[in-house]
């Protein structure tokens, strides 16, 4: 008999909560649809969106039907759940190219043949709402004590700027969604982030009313290191999925250098790596455990980017840090956190480094396109290496094409 799917997400690391575990683990013994939320807040997902796509992947490979629900009508209130401040209005032009943009990267991940998956768009039924029949239907099933119990409305609350009644109707609008997908493609399912609870119990909760029958909720862990930060944020900003916005050696680097003991808990979630080979990976120790995220890496960049740009990045990764670009070792200088607090422009260091006489010849060099700090080309004379630039095997700089330097921080 096959394993359960929610064994398969719970082996993994994937769940968090879930309503009513002893019903959904029954109605998942039988092909369902569910759904996930996808708010187009930027032109293309990130790393976190990653997470709840896996499952639905896994979800998917276990005969159930996702439906990747695009926010293009949520999105011009914003979910207030983890921000502090009321998020920016996005034109309605600027939603519809950024929903554009992720239903295409959507289709790399599921499979969408023969309606085995759905791409849907609440704007189809969320901007052309009345609001006095909406409220009047969808706002008298909704207690206000009870939203305001919510941790997304109480955080914001105690806030300076307090809560708008525009956004204290997100929870309205994204249970309502429920609901509707119920009525179209009888969805009994929503998962997602964890961070979406509240929301998600209103949407079960109003579907269980109003239509007199069973509907569930069901959260993912976060994507968090192990002493609880957030995964996924770089020097540059967010990891993002479109290789225009985070190149895919970028991409590839950022997970060959995670802590060490985040490596099984990205393993299970972030790959399909069978689970025994996943404990053996994470069991490595010392100097091997830099085996399971070349792993890691590769995998991650492999599902994401495609298996020919994985290869690359592999090997770009191999040359710069592994000496194959020079024929031999590179050479290698430490500094010291003091050292880069005094100054850590990418012009001294190269100096440092005898890369080149002077800081003038640096600066030459940068101007004339040579130099290249992890294989990416500085322009501005006045760059400065930051210290979550050093992974594990340092920074490297590049002089022309043939000279390499490798930078170690202490």
């Amino acid at each position: 008999m096959a394993e359960h799917v929610l064994d398969i997400l719970r082996e993994r690391g994937f769940l968090a909560q879930m309503t009513f575990e002893d019903e959904l683990y029954e109605q998942l013994k039988n092909p369902t649809t569910f759904y996930v939320g996808f708010d187009p807040t930027a032109d293309s997902l990130h790393i976190g969106h990653y997470i709840p796509i896996m499952a639905m992947a896994h979800m998917q490979k276990a005969g159930h039907r996702p439906i990747a629900l695009m926010g293009g009508g949520t999105a011009m209130i914003g979910d207030p759940s983890g921000k502090t401040d009321m998020r920016k209005m996005m034109t309605i032009e600027t939603i519809d190219s950024n929903v554009a943009h992720i239903r295409e990267q959507m289709s790399r991940f599921l499979d969408f043949s023969e309606g085995k998956a759905i791409i849907a768009n609440n704007a189809d039924w969320l901007r052309h709402l009345n609001f006095i029949d909406f409220m009047r239907e969808i706002g008298s099933m909704f207690s206000v004590n009870k939203m305001l119990t919510a941790e997304c409305y109480k955080a914001r609350m105690a806030t300076d700027n307090g809560l708008s009644f525009l956004e204290f109707t997100y929870m309205l609008m994204q249970s309502y969604d429920f609901l509707e997908l119920f009525k179209r493609y009888g969805c009994r399912l929503q998962m997602g982030g964890n961070d979406q609870w509240s929301n998600m119990l209103g949407g079960a909760d109003l579907i269980r009313r109003k239509e007199q029958t069973g509907a569930f909720a069901c959260t993912f862990q976060l994507l968090l290191t192990h002493d609880g930060r957030k995964m996924g944020k770089t020097e540059k900003g967010a990891l993002w999925l479109d290789p225009a916005k985070t190149s895919p050696y970028d991409f590839y680097q950022y997970w060959r250098n995670v802590d060490d003991a985040d490596v099984g808990k990205c393993l299970g979630l972030l790959t399909f790596l069978p689970m025994d080979e996943v404990r053996r990976l994470s069991a490595l120790q010392g100097s091997e455990i830099n085996e399971a995220k070349k792993v890691l890496a590769f995998e991650v960049t492999k599902l994401v980017h495609g298996e020919e740009e994985a290869t690359k990045a592999a090997e770009a990764a191999a040359a710069l840090f592994g000496g194959a670009a020079m024929g031999g070792s590179i050479p290698t200088t430490e500094i010291t956190r003091e050292d880069l607090a005094k100054d850590a422009r990418v012009t001294t260091m190269l100096t440092l480094c005898k890369l080149t006489k002077s800081n003038s010849d640096a600066r030459r060099l940068v101007q004339g396109g040579g130099v290249s700090v992890n294989d990416q080309k500085i322009a501005d004379v006045n760059a400065v290496l930051t210290e979550d630039m050093f992974g594990e095997e340092g920074v490297m700089l590049k002089s022309g094409k043939k000279k390499f330097h490798r930078l170690i921080l202490k």
